[in-house]
């Protein structure tokens, strides 16, 4: 009977080592796992939480139906909509697209290194820290006569090749903008070279000074 005991005493504690050998092997597999589970996890949270719903893209297109604006000036009310929207899902996703593109392009240039633009730019830095702080900022609606105002001003620097807030004869953006809307305040961005409205926008945005 001792012997019988003893015999199986071996088979015993071969099993037992074996069962906590697997409990190691399974433990330790979870550890390296659960780092890979847990950016996965993270990963696909950001990645929502840089996804535009339907909802937000029709908020922000105030200008779609709009049949004095052209296509481009469209899409810069969408995109300058979005970036009051949530300015940091706007600098996550399309100002990305943009820089990315930008950059694409001016690589055929042999000053490249000028005017490509660097995610170590103290510029950028500065837009990233800033736009961050844009949230739930109310969609901004196109004005007609404000339009006709800009076009105007825009057709005189095109004529009289200059580029100032301030015509030639004098007037400032105040005069121009409160002949149509008097004891208001009003304000004016000048962007040249742009050909799309996304292009527009980033780059108002991405000031250099």
């Amino acid at each position: 009977m001792f012997n019988s005991v003893n015999n199986g005493l071996p088979f015993v504690l071969k099993q037992e080592q074996i069962r906590y050998s697997t409990m190691k092997f399974s433990y330790l597999i979870f550890l390296l796992l659960t780092p890979v589970l847990l950016f996965h996890t993270y990963s696909n949270a950001q990645a929502q939480e840089n996804i535009w719903t339907k909802e937000e893209l029709v908020a922000a297109n105030t200008a779609g139906n709009e049949k004095y604006l052209s296509a481009e000036e469209k899409d810069m009310v969408i995109y300058m909509n979005l970036a009051r929207m949530d300015g940091e899902k706007f600098f996550n996703t399309y100002f990305q697209d943009y820089l990315e593109q930008h950059n694409k392009q001016m690589q055929q240039y042999s000053n490249y290194n000028e005017l490509k633009i660097s995610r170590t730019d103290k510029y950028y830095k500065s837009l990233e820290t800033d736009i961050k702080k844009v949230k739930g900022l109310p969609a901004l609606w196109p004005d007609e006569a404000m339009s006709w105002v800009a076009a105007q001003h825009a057709k005189d620097m095109n004529k009289n090749n200059y580029a100032t807030h301030n015509s030639l004869d004098g007037r400032t953006v105040k005069d121009r903008i409160g002949k149509m809307y008097p004891r208001k305040a009003c304000g004016e961005n000048l962007a040249f070279g742009y050909s799309s409205g996304l292009a527009n926008i980033c780059m108002l945005l991405f000031d250099r000074g």
